[in-house]
């Protein structure tokens, strides 16, 4: 047997042993062979086995306790997890989900609940009251899938309506004679903890042994951070607050101090996460919370996560990033989904509980620093650093993980995926766009030339010369950064100007994915008959049907350009036939060439384009 030098030839060396271990330990909530609920079978979109394996663990999780997470790779779904998992936990029974989403996958929670869950209402926040900005939405409003869009028609409402009970007896039997049916409310992060604007609140006396000094409003006291005394330049745009443990010389129970306030002379308004918080607790029957690995910090965001896990009766973490490379970076979002848990194993919320947790289960480099003796008479110094490292310990997995996460790979589902293909087609640009290219180019290689190995000179040319061919306007100038010495700092210097071209033209790589859109169409057409479905000519693609509305509006649309693809066919046909006959004054001629030729098209495209040429363009019915 080889030496076993680190813990990892340990665990290579015995990773057989060690899973059967960890399963006897850590037994799964749902095995492989136990029952799945009937209600998977009443999902719009089947889940694969893996997923619902993952779906069945988070319902008997929810059984057991009120959080879970599903720590899962990208692509694996779970989005269709969670909502899977809700659908089951909820027995039939109507329900109100709320999502805190980031801003850009907004409409896709919404688009994949209505392709996902039957009969289900969602809902967008767009803040927390009517009124404002016209060309805004305000307030709760709900939304609908139409032609691969989701566009924003039906029920309006705002959080503060939702919480009047009126005439009900609960907030929540009104909303249930309002909409019986499952609920889905969606709140981008950003919305979610957009709340009131913010100013300093502390006191500068004008007499006494603190004149002039920047003091705590309640004690009249300086703040002291690490023995060093705060003034007014240290607070900054950073809130600061302080722990108050005696008071008058006596100690007395710790209080928070904040030393902020809102700030009356800017916009009033209150975050949605945080009225949804304080006004309808348990209101909403699940939270989801997706990338719960930004909400690590100990921001607006972060506080909206444990606000969410306060108020709702299940709530589910999603992630594909469990830890970004510290065992510390799981405190905050342990301490805010299972804080009983937390304070049973001795932790307490802020940096003394984080650096007790960080000691327990991460790693630690101790750095002792010895510095020689001045002289004979005097000692060595030795000073010691502790510096966290990347890592954690198998215990953290072992107490908070096993019990708490599904864990989902690709590998996982890949064998239910179908088989993988890609193509390349190579499209030469239109000249304007070369010409435009070519400067580009070249100004970026004159200023590779100028500021040799400067990274983000090399990083600006890869991100610039890969999207202008696709948006070949609106970028503007071209910057990159170096260290000046004599600034010791980083300065700014102009690499390129870009040329704008026009924005409502139609370049060549463009025209040749519509030209591959029709293409597929027509197939679908002479196959199917004038059923067509753009999500059909989308899936055959390998595109997602949204992108086809950037080209075609409708399905309608997409007919009628076949349509007049078809008639353009048939005229140049007959233009050319016609062209064939020199005599022109043989009119007979000429129409039994222009006769022939058509029947010879529609012979050789009659399955390609007879139900094309059956109709008229939609414009002119």
């Amino acid at each position: 047997m080889p030496e076993l030098s680190t813990i990892y030839d340990y665990m290579r060396a015995h990773a057989s042993l060690l899973g059967e271990r960890i399963l006897q330990e850590y037994p799964a909530l749902h095995q492989f062979d136990d029952p799945v609920s009937p209600r998977i079978e009443g999902m719009l979109r089947k889940p694969f086995p893996a997923q619902t394996i993952a779906i069945m663990g988070l319902v008997k999780r929810w059984h057991e306790a009120r959080t879970g997470m599903v720590i899962a790779e990208c692509g694996t779904g779970k989005t269709l997890i969670s909502l899977g998992a809700i659908h089951v936990h909820s027995y039939g029974r109507p329900f109100t989900a709320l999502a805190m989403v980031p801003p850009h996958l907004v409409e896709k929670w919404a688009r994949e609940a209505f392709l996902t869950l039957s009969g289900v209402r969602v809902f967008m926040i767009d803040d927390l009251r009517n009124g404002g900005d016209e060309n805004k939405f305000h307030g709760v409003n709900e939304v609908r899938l139409r032609q691969g869009r989701i566009v924003r028609d039906g029920f309006r409402t705002t959080l503060s309506e939702l919480r009047l009970r009126k005439q009900s007896s609960s907030s929540r039997k009104r909303w249930w004679s309002l909409c019986g049916q499952p609920s889905l409310f969606i709140v981008g992060r950003e919305r979610a903890k957009l709340g009131y604007f913010w100013r300093h609140a502390y006191r500068v006396p004008r007499s006494g042994p603190y004149l002039g000094c920047v003091v705590n409003s309640e004690t009249g006291k300086p703040v002291f951070v690490d023995d060093c005394r705060l003034t007014g330049a240290e607070f900054d745009k950073v809130k600061i607050a302080e722990t108050i443990e005696t008071r008058e010389g006596k100690s007395c129970r710790p209080i928070h101090s904040p030393m902020w306030q809102a700030d009356p002379n800017k916009i009033r308004r209150m975050a949605p996460i945080e009225f949804i918080g304080r006004y309808m607790p348990e209101w909403f029957d699940y939270a989801i919370c997706d990338e719960i690995h930004q909400l690590a910090g100990d921001t607006a965001q972060g506080n909206a996560l444990g606000t969410l896990a306060s108020c709702t009766d299940r709530i589910v973490g999603l992630t594909g990033t469990l830890l970004g490379g510290y065992a510390d970076d799981l405190f905050n979002t342990l301490f805010r989904l299972e804080a009983r848990r937390m304070k049973e194993h001795g932790y307490e919320w802020g940096t003394t509980g984080r650096s007790s947790f960080t000691q327990d289960y991460g790693v630690l480099e101790i750095i002792t620093k010895v510095e020689p003796a001045e002289n004979r008479c005097s000692k060595a110094k030795t000073s010691s650093m502790v510096r966290r490292k990347p890592g954690a310990s198998p215990l953290l997995f072992g107490e908070f993980l096993m019990q708490l996460c599904a864990f989902v790979f690709l590998e996982d589902i890949s064998g239910e995926l179908p088989a993988y293909g890609e193509s390349y087609v190579s499209v030469p640009m239109d000249p304007l766009m070369m010409a435009a290219y070519r400067e580009l180019e070249d100004a970026i290689r004159q200023a590779l030339k100028e500021h040799k190995g400067n990274r983000s000179v090399l990083s600006t040319m890869l991100n610039t010369l890969l999207l202008y061919p696709d948006h070949p306007y609106g970028l503007g100038t071209l910057y990159g950064k170096e260290f000046d010495q004599e600034l010791k700092r980083n300065v700014s210097f102009i690499m390129a100007e870009t040329r704008d071209l026009p924005e409502d033209q139609l370049y060549s790589k463009e025209r040749r994915l519509i030209e591959e859109i029709k293409k597929v169409a027509r197939r679908q057409i002479a196959t199917e008959g004038a059923s067509l479905s753009l999500r059909a000519v989308a899936r055959e693609l390998g595109m997602v049907s949204s992108a086809l509305y950037r080209y075609f509006a409708s399905r309608d649309d997409l007919l009628t350009a076949l349509i007049i693809d078809a008639y353009n066919a048939l005229g140049e046909v007959s233009e050319k036939a016609d062209a064939r006959i020199t005599d022109r004054a043989d009119v007979l001629a000429r129409w039994l060439a222009v006769a022939g030729s058509l029947r010879a098209w529609g012979r050789c495209y009659s399955k390609e384009h007879n139900q094309e040429t059956s109709g008229r363009p939609l414009w002119l019915r």
